[in-house]
């Protein structure tokens, strides 16, 4: 930052002032002084001309009213921004509360105690409490309307000070002997504060000041201190909070009489004085801190004594009331910003943040382009490029360079490990300097190339090559790839202060004043100067030859590096300091083609140097963006900053320099000749410009062309020849007024000559299709209809790019245009109008594949399975109905269209159906799908899940006979598949074996192939036994009964066996049901418990029945006589023993001949008898 003295008010009879408080909001000054008084000032701030806004305003008063109601000396003055109110308060103890009202202050409350003088008043953040002080240890609390609130009587102290928390939750009182406590706002203490600062001080001292910044304009960065508190010592501590065991300590080496934050919390003012060694007067001194204890800068201030200094609201002045007089102050802050390609990047902080806002406004289409970052540390700018310099993380000291373009994309970021407190940049390196070391890196930014040449180049590019030095090694050039921030490490007595580079120079300035000059790209080091100042900022004029220095006091001195002088002692040595001096400067540029040119910013003047020769200065307080082309663009950036968020044009000023207006009067009053000559003696690429196009105007061509060709113009040179080959002479003029951009009139020429055609061309030219249109309506005859489509497509466009996507429709309709057309529909989310343009499609039209995907991203799986067909694209759909979980139709287009991979589909649709617990669907889409051994494999599966859940035994017969039925199909294919195979080759029998063999190969489950009816025929038979034990079969019963010993694996033992105990017993055939007994004690899956249950039953049985069974069964008689296995009845139960029987053709079981007249269908498997 910089600041200077700008202005000085006396107050009249030459009354000592003693406070001074500037209103934030409405920018009202009161001061307060002796012998009652009160004064209320206002400057101006209103001016009409863009160039003289802000600092630059003419500052006069605006109001300047005196307020009579005291008669002590007024010593607290306290403005209530909210309710725009001023309280004052006098060494009697009065208290007087003022208003405005229709632009002049009137009392509006008196208070007095008659007791003790009031010593401080605070209002709260949002004015709705003021906290006032006695000095006898009073406080009271009262609310903006005048009640009071509570009171309290601090007995034994002697109050100096107060101030409220941001939050109005907590108060600090300061105390007459320096201590500071801490109370809540019902006025209970709580602590002590501890004052780190005044450790080892001794003698007596007192508060000075307290400040707690509310943070209503958000903070620099999160966690910020913003309690400062300051005592008459020049010792002063800055805080996060009133408990902040860690504050940041300053000693200011002065005398403090008064501080105060500023708008936003990032400057810390300090006023005091200073006994100077030489004179006997005390010197008045303003010291300027950041919150973090970094000092910025001292301003000296005439007169006797300070008393109070106060801030203006945008922190752009400040206030200071010295002996009778208020001086002012202007502060020209160090903005974070650049300007790069006709962009401005700056960057401001929200409340509500805690990140910086960076925008990136281009101010040649006035759009801009936010970006959040991160403990931004500086913005740095070149070209077309920015380089956003922030710290990495809060916890370890690494920073981030984030190259970015002109729209805030970052390009390649860079990490390193020294602090970038110094940043420069030149069109292919970045130089970032701590205080001991500096770091260069040459960065590269791809150009347009096209996908070739970018694999080429990602494969061959190198990194962008960095080195790091230590500003003490002065070696010849450094190491290249290595980076040793080892080297950094090492401190230094002279430390950096300044950088500054140019495509071939790099200059190093120190704060002793030596200057380092250094060779690009190579880092050699090349030589050192030495100055008698202490550099804060340098400047390269364009061919390096030159260095601007602004030192710290603000003075503006030149070096020229390479000029051979001889000094005092007849040396010769290069480098000389050259005459020209200037105070008060704060911002230079060099003219980016003339190493003789500059501007500077002087106060609130500009001044543009020729040769060292100034010329007249213009009233201003931009900021210089640029120098090129005789123009210098500035930026307001204190009015841009007012409003961050809605930047305005007006703020952007071009400035002309005095050879570029001399050229346009000369041409305008004599003519293009003599001007052309005047050109010839001062030439400059852009006066050549300036009469190629004053030549054009007049139709010169001849002059237009030679002034072309001495601006190297190309394109300038073509038209001039186009030109000269057009016969009439409007149309020349129609041209011409194209060429400057006065499109309307071009077209109006055009029109007026009857060539709407031309007048359409360049309308198209233009992309206004909305003027097209008209032009092709309102002309007679027919329109052409390819432009009516492209006019109609470019309004389209117009639509669709601001995202007005049903008007866009209209107008691509009418442009036949169906590829943006279903871009709108699926914005719009109108399905209905995607679907009806798909149908209008042709086959195969490449849209309709887009279309498709279109319909898939929102889970249309019909219209998207459509539009694929359509597009012969069924593998694509089929993937579409797995992506949205149609597996049926997935299924069914495999099938339709014989895909190969249907198997593997059909897998992943059952693995997906059973994993929402649906295995019939599953069994049911196998089926469907032919694959009859994965349905079986699934049903067994289903069917055993279902016996060990112990439900229904029929529902789980029913399960099995589903199984085995799926089994005998699967052996059906497997025998058609084969014939189809050998068809006219071997008997059907061995085409037959030959399926079954194959079965063999492929199955891995013999189980399922083998034994499909096992399952169903065990649980027909337990359901059998059961069935006809309650029918009263009771013989029949045991011996199906017995039939289950040999389904141990389907039906568990225990319940097998209790049936055949059972039945045995009901059949008196106690032999059968003691081997039953013995087989269920012996049971291992029984708990002890139940063992002894089974023991106890047939103990009860037994001991009245001997086991030995009196019945012998048929069954076990025929077994014994040794037929083999005889097939049983399902029907009944009973071995078959006659050779007549029925077969079932599914199941293959057999059922005796004189039962199966009573049955319609087979008892196991119930398929039809007949």
């Amino acid at each position: 930052m910089f600041i200077y003295l700008s202005k000085k008010i006396a107050i009249p009879g030459n009354v000592r002032l003693r406070c001074i408080s500037w209103s934030k909001d409405q920018g009202f000054i009161a001061c307060g002084g002796e012998d009652g008084l009160l004064k209320v000032l206002q400057l101006e701030t209103k001016t009409d001309d863009n160039k003289s806004k802000g600092l630059a305003t003419p500052s006069n008063l605006s109001m300047n009213q005196t307020l009579e109601g005291h008669s002590g000396s007024v010593q607290v003055v306290t403005w209530n921004e909210q309710f725009q109110k001023l309280t004052t308060s006098d060494q009697n103890g009065l208290i007087i509360v003022w208003m405005l009202y229709k632009g002049a202050w009137y009392e509006e409350m008196i208070n007095n105690r008659n007791k003790s003088v009031v010593r401080s008043m605070s209002w709260n953040a949002d004015g709705q409490k003021i906290c006032i002080v006695y000095e006898d240890g009073a406080v009271i609390v009262g609310s903006v309307d005048g009640n009071r609130i509570w009171g309290k009587d601090l007995k034994g102290t002697q109050l100096s000070h107060v101030a409220w928390s941001p939050d109005s939750k907590t108060l600090l009182f300061g105390m007459a002997n320096g201590e500071i406590h801490i109370y809540d706002n019902q006025g209970n203490f709580m602590m002590k504060m501890k004052m780190n600062c005044l450790v080892n001080v001794t003698g007596a001292f007192s508060i000075a000041g307290i400040h707690w910044y509310p943070g209503t304009e958000g903070y620099v960065e999160p966690d910020c201190p913003c309690l400062a508190i300051c005592f008459d010592n020049g010792r002063c501590q800055i805080m996060r909070h009133e408990n902040d065991q860690n504050p940041v300590l300053i000693d200011t080496a002065m005398n403090v009489v008064s501080i105060q934050w500023n708008h936003c919390g990032n400057v810390l003012a300090v006023a005091g004085f200073q006994k100077a060694a030489s004179q006997d007067k005390d010197v008045n001194l303003v010291q300027f801190y950041t919150p973090f204890g970094e000092h910025l800068r001292t301003l000296r201030v005439p007169g006797k004594q300070m008393s109070s200094l106060s801030w203006e609201g945008g922190g752009l002045k400040i206030a200071l009331a010295v002996d009778s007089s208020i001086y002012f102050a202007n502060i020209r802050p160090d903005y974070k910003w650049g300007y790069c390609s006709n962009t401005v990047v700056y960057a401001y902080v929200r409340p509500n943040r805690p990140e910086y806002c960076v925008v990136f406004w281009d101010t040649k289409n006035n759009e801009k382009y936010l970006k959040y970052v991160k403990s931004l540390i500086s913005i740095t700018t070149c070209g077309d490029f920015c380089i956003l310099a922030t710290k990495a993380d809060e916890s370890q000291p690494q920073y981030v360079l984030v190259l970015c373009n002109s729209i805030g994309t970052p390009l390649d970021p860079k990490y390193i490990d020294i602090a970038p407190l110094f940043v420069t940049m030149t069109k292919t390196q970045v130089i970032v300097a701590s205080k001991e070391a500096f770091y260069i890196w040459q960065y590269r930014v791809a150009k347009k190339l096209t996908a070739m040449e970018i694999n080429q180049v990602a494969r061959t590019r190198k990194e962008g090559r960095e080195r790091i030095c230590h500003v003490d090694d002065t070696s010849s050039g450094a190491a290249d790839g290595i980076l040793d921030y080892a080297k950094t490490l090492q401190g230094t007595r002279d430390p950096i202060c300044a950088i500054t580079a140019s495509d071939k120079t790099l200059i190093i300035g120190r704060e002793s004043g030596t200057i380092q000059r250094y060779s690009l790209p190579n880092v050699g080091f090349i030589q050192t100067y030495v100055l008698n100042c202490w550099p804060y900022q340098l400047s390269l004029n364009c061919n390096s030859s030159r260095l601007a220095i602004i030192d710290l006091s603000g003075l503006l001195v030149f070096f020229d590096l390479d000029a051979r002088v001889t000094d005092s002692k007849g040396q010769h040595v290069i480098g000389e300091q050259l005459k020209l001096e200037r105070k008060d400067v704060w911002d230079m540029k060099w003219a980016k083609d003339n190493p003789d040119l500059f501007a500077m910013m002087e106060k609130t003047r500009m001044y543009v140097f020729r040769n060292l020769d100034p010329e007249e200065p213009i009233q201003t307080s931009g900021y210089i963006c640029s120098f090129e082309d005789l123009e210098i663009k500035s930026v307001l950036l204190d009015e841009i900053l007012k409003n961050p968020e809605h930047p305005n044009k007006d703020f952007i000023i071009n400035f002309e320099i005095r050879s570029l207006r001399d050229s346009r009067a000369l041409i305008e009053e004599v003519g293009i000749e003599e001007s052309s000559q005047f050109i010839e003696d001062n030439p400059h690429p852009r006066l050549w410009r300036l009469l190629a196009e004053a030549a054009l105007q007049k139709l010169d061509l001849q002059t237009a062309e030679q002034a072309f060709v001495r601006y190297k113009d190309y394109q300038g040179i073509k038209f001039v020849k186009r030109l000269g080959n057009l016969k009439s002479e409007s149309m020349k003029q129609a041209e011409v007024a194209a060429y400057f951009g006065r499109f309307e009139e071009a077209e109006r020429m055009y029109l007026d000559m009857d060539r709407r055609d031309l007048a359409i061309s360049l309308r198209i030219k233009l992309g206004d299709g909305f003027r097209v249109l008209q032009l092709l309506k309102t002309g007679s005859g027919h329109a052409d209809d390819s432009l009516l489509e492209q006019a109609h497509n470019a309004i389209g466009d117009y639509f669709a790019d601001r995202q007005k996507w049903a008007n866009a429709v209209q107008y691509y309709v009418q442009g036949r245009n169906q590829e943006r057309l279903a871009e709108c529909y699926y914005m719009l989310e109108d399905y209905q109008g995607l679907e009806d343009l798909a149908n209008s499609l042709p086959e195969n039209n490449k849209l309709l594949s887009d279309i498709a995907h279109k319909f898939v991203t929102v889970g249309m799986c019909d219209q998207a399975v459509t539009a694929f067909l359509k597009c012969n694209r069924p593998k694509e759909a089929v993937d579409c109905c797995v992506h949205l979980n149609q597996w049926r139709k997935a299924v069914e287009l495999a099938k339709q269209y014989n895909m190969k991979e249907i198997g593997s589909l059909l897998a992943r649709y059952a693995s997906h159906l059973l994993e929402k617990n649906k295995p019939l669907d599953a069994v049911k889409l196998y089926y469907k799908a032919n694959y009859f051994f994965d349905a079986a494999k699934l049903m067994f599966k289903i069917a055993d899940d279902e016996a060990k859940k112990r439900t229904k035994p029929l529902r789980v017969k029913k399960l099995y006979v589903m199984s085995a039925l799926l089994v005998e199909q699967y052996h059906e294919q497997m025998k058609n598949a084969q014939r189809g195979k050998t068809k006219g080759k071997t008997s059907e029998a061995t085409s037959a074996l030959a399926g079954l063999l194959e079965e063999d190969v492929l199955s891995s489950d013999s189980r399922l192939i083998d034994n499909a009816w096992r399952g169903a025929e065990a649980y027909h038979f337990f359901i059998l036994a059961q069935r006809q034990l309650y029918e009263g079969y009771i013989d029949t019963a045991m011996k199906t009964a017995l039939h289950l010993r040999d389904y141990e694996d389907v039906i568990p033992a225990v319940e097998i066996y209790s049936l055949l105990a059972l039945c045995a017993c009901a059949n008196r055939a106690f032999g059968i049901c003691s081997k039953a007994f013995v087989k269920l004690e012996s049971l291992e899956t029984l708990s002890v418990e139940q063992r002894e249950q089974y023991e106890d039953l047939a103990l009860q049985i037994f001991a009245k029945r001997c086991p030995t069974s009196s019945k012998k069964s048929d069954l076990d008689g025929l077994l014994e006589e040794g037929e083999g296995k005889l097939p049983t009845c399902v029907a009944t139960g009973r071995p078959i023993t006659e050779y007549q029987f029925w077969m079932c053709s599914v199941c293959k079981h057999c059922v005796q001949a004189q039962e199966i007249s009573n049955y319609n269908f087979c008892p196991l498997c119930h398929s039809s008898v007949s």
